[in-house]
């Protein structure tokens, strides 16, 4: 293929894909398969990594997050991102309009709901997304543009080449919201209390890849700077926007009068229970931007719009019962068991209490008339006592429910754990983590079908699934010999997978898939893992005392040394798919930052690593090298102050010849 003809093809994929996700994540339309569209995103990926000179700016591969490398910078606005009063009552309501028409007389409004997420601005030149900040002060936020890249439903190239800078509310969906904190309950860590604080952590983060994965969303309600024509009113300032490709408000409605703007906000309120995002009230805004100049601001708020509050929906009930659940990693979770309440548009009897301390602050009993509420419209909590029953408090139980070992708490953590790795509910979340995409990736070994496997005696751990036969999986209902087939290419094609999917897999308290890949990287192999003293494994950067302790302590149990001898034996890979060529490298960390354009950073990485050295996401004064490419910011600022050797592309190419 001539350069000529790779340039056109990645052009040709970068329109196809970013029309396929506008479909998706816009229209809500699936015009291809998920795996037609990886195959097209993989050839895409392959073109850009032989020919980077031509990665386009609004790339699809943009969105799946590179090294951590944001900074935080500030960013002055332009415009100031201002802030809204809030109103509670109706009456409230009519006070805002009597202020409105003192001063323009007559005038419509516009009712949308109010997102509940974190604000941001968006940036464009000639249509291409050049910077993402957070609202801040309203004055200046921070730069977050790596991270708003991966949200899938901010375009990175409008549909007209215009200089537009507009304001949005990113936010996670509920449905995103519940399996993330089902994860964090499930892995014993303490879950996001709700989607909004989810959605401002997931932006914040240093690691981008951590962000795309969070899967957030965006929906945009403002033009706050246009290089081009004026628009007389927010309505058709807002279906602009939709013109360009953005993903505005979902709806907003407008209203000739207050009086049709109350019952708007009555109809939202009807039905936010129900929407698949979580909103904190409703904004009442002037519609015509002649009005809103003349009205102005005071020093905090817009006199021309203000947000209405919905009450919090809270319910009385009974708490008859307080079960315990133990999940993967032997973590005891306690969940409050009362009498069913109608709470926020569902029915509920039940709600996580996510450990003891909740409990004793609490002091709940079973009899107590209790106070629950949806964390953020979604997940059912506990929030208080409206009357003790008298009973004993409840206590936490001192043997596993499951298995009936000992119960501990480690000194600094909130969790009870089962110290019993045969402990049969452990067991069986384990395998469902075992199977999932993060992990071993088994396509067709899901939750209900692992239970039913256990449930049956054909899986009793993990190793077990490499035994499964074809005429058992083909006997059970629901399943015939194509879905066994399928099942079974999926678990052989798992044994091929990288050693950090294995690591990860194996659920050992503390280590994630970063953790994982550390270790993978440092060792080379599982058996080193296995036998590696807890003195080498702090070498490793960003492992401490509590993940050092957890690899240890997990690969001495005669139960671990039993079952990595089974899945050695299966044929599972156990070694660190990156070849070393030499070791020039070795015990080297380096640090990649600013703009590289004689590799990806991928690259760059991987050829560290097969040099037997390492890299690491931020600067510290276990940094062996900093490789700065253009553009450098603050890891070139820290790594001079810290007397770190610097190097460029040129240099690292010397350095990598044989």
């Amino acid at each position: 293929m001539t350069r000529e003809e790779a340039k056109l093809k990645i052009d040709e994929l970068c329109d196809k894909l970013n029309f396929f996700s506008y479909k998706y994540y816009v229209e809500n339309e699936s015009p291809v398969s998920d795996y037609e569209y990886d195959m097209l995103q993989r050839e895409l990926k392959t073109l850009e990594e032989q020919y980077p000179e031509f990665v386009r700016a609004d790339s699809p591969n943009l969105r799946v997050g590179g090294e951590a490398e944001n900074t935080f910078e500030p960013v002055h606005h332009e415009v100031k991102l201002e802030s809204l009063q809030d109103a509670f009552s109706y009456e409230e309501i009519d006070d805002f309009n009597r202020r409105v028409t003192d001063t323009v007389r007559e005038c419509t409004y516009v009712v949308e709901p109010k997102i509940d997420g974190l604000s941001v601005s968006l940036q464009y030149k000639n249509g291409t997304f050049v910077k993402g900040a957070t609202r801040g002060d309203g004055n200046t936020g921070e730069d977050i543009t790596e991270n708003l890249k991966t949200v899938k439903s901010i375009p990175l190239k409008l549909r007209k080449d215009v200089d537009i800078t507009v304001r949005g509310e990113v936010y996670m969906s509920k449905e995103v919201f519940t399996d993330i904190a089902k994860k964090q309950e499930d892995a014993g860590e303490t879950p996001f209390k709700n989607p909004r604080n989810a959605a401002a952590g997931s932006l914040r983060q240093k690691n981008p890849k951590i962000t795309a994965e969070r899967n957030l969303s965006i929906f945009v309600f403002n033009v706050q700077k246009y290089e081009g024509a004026d628009f007389s009113d927010h309505k058709s300032s807002l279906d602009f926007l939709k013109e360009l490709g953005f993903v505005t408000v979902p709806f907003y409605t407008h209203c000739e009068s207050i009086e049709e703007a109350k019952e708007e906000l009555t109809r939202i309120g009807e039905i936010r229970s129900s929407l698949p995002f979580d909103i904190d009230g409703a904004v009442i805004k002037v519609n015509e931007f002649t009005h809103r100049k003349t009205l102005g601001s005071t020093a905090k708020f817009p006199r021309w719009a203000v947000a209405y509050k919905y009450p919090p929906e809270e319910k009385e009930t009974v708490l008859r019962d307080i079960e315990i659940s133990v999940g993967r990693t032997g973590v005891l979770t306690p969940t409050a068991v009362f009498d069913s309440v109608l709470l926020a548009g569902s029915t509920v009897s039940r709600a996580t209490l996510h450990n003891e301390d909740r409990i004793k602050e609490f002091s709940l009993a079973p009899g107590d008339r209790i106070i629950v509420r949806k964390a953020g419209d979604v997940i059912p909590e506990v929030v208080g006592v409206k009357t003790h029953s008298g009973n004993d408090i409840f206590r936490f139980p001192e043997k596993c429910p499951s298995c009936g070992a000992p119960v501990f708490r480690d000194a600094g953590e909130a969790a009870h754990r089962c110290g019993n790795p045969e402990c049969p509910a452990q067991i069986l979340r384990l395998i469902i983590h075992f199977c999932s995409r993060d992990a071993m990736d088994i396509e067709g070994l899901g939750e209900a079908i692992l239970e039913v496997f256990s449930e049956k005696g054909m899986i009793r751990d993990v190793a077990d699934i490499y035994s499964l036969k074809a005429e058992d999986i083909a006997g059970l209902e629901g399943l015939g010999e194509k879905s066994a087939k399928n099942i079974l290419e999926a678990i052989e094609k798992s044994k091929k997978n990288d050693l950090s999917k294995l690591i990860f897999a194996l659920g050992i308290s503390h280590i994630g898939e970063k953790a994982a890949k550390l270790l993978s990287v440092h060792f080379g192999t599982l058996e080193r893992i296995t036998k590696a003293p807890r003195e080498e494994i702090l070498e490793i950067e960003g492992f401490g005392s509590i993940m050092a302790d957890a690899v240890t302590e997990y690969f001495s149990l005669p139960q671990t040394k039993n079952l990595v001898e089974r899945l050695k034996a299966a044929g599972l890979n156990t070694k660190n798919l990156a070849e070393v060529k030499d070791e020039r490298f070795k015990g080297m960390t380096f640090v990649l930052t600013g703009a590289l354009s004689l590799y990806t950073r991928d690259e760059a990485s991987a050829i560290i690593e097969q040099f037997g050295g390492k890299t690491s996401s931020s600067v510290s004064k276990k940094t062996s090298i900093v490789l700065a490419g253009e553009d450098a910011g603050s890891k070139l600022r820290k790594a001079t102050e810290l007397g770190i050797k610097v190097i460029n592309e040129e240099e690292f190419a010397e350095m990598i010849k044989s």
